[in-house]
């Protein structure tokens, strides 16, 4: 299992509606509505790098309003 944070850039005003689109997504751990740089900030988990890789491309980036993702890694030492 590996996971990331994926801090997430929206629209004016659309911060809780994308944590709230995020929420209920498969392999979303956690979603949530921020100040600062970023608008909001998801924790995602998958079995590989690959299949995160592809859930923030062509499920997390595909919600109306996002502008911008960043996604970080979570490194287990």
């Amino acid at each position: 299992m590996v996971a990331a944070y994926v801090l997430i850039q929206t629209e004016v005003g659309r911060a809780a509606d994308v944590a709230a689109s995020l929420v209920g997504m498969a392999g979303v751990a956690l979603a949530t509505p921020v100040t600062g740089p970023y608008d909001v900030i998801a924790k995602i988990e998958a079995e590989s790098v690959d299949t995160l890789g592809k859930l923030v491309v062509s499920k997390v980036q595909a919600v109306e309003g996002i502008t911008r993702t960043l996604t970080c890694p979570i490194v287990v030492l």
